[in-house]
């Protein structure tokens, strides 16, 4: 298992935390997700290293942005 934390920006709301967390489980491997909002803070934890490019795409299709 990996558990890897990123930073995501334009979080403002529950709806939001549901539409991040909806595409990020939707990944191949992603076994959970949890979003601390006020942190602005995604921690993914999957069977193994994701990419992070597909992740990106993720949040991105979520209407979000990952934060470098």
């Amino acid at each position: 298992m990996t558990t890897t934390t990123y930073r995501v920006t334009g979080m403002t709301c529950d709806h939001c935390v549901r539409a991040v967390t909806t595409e990020l489980v939707l990944m191949p491997g992603v076994r959970s997700v949890d979003v601390d909002l006020a942190e602005g803070a995604v921690t993914v934890t999957s069977d193994g290293p994701l990419d992070q490019e597909e992740v990106r795409e993720a949040i991105d299709e979520a209407g979000y942005a990952l934060q470098d």
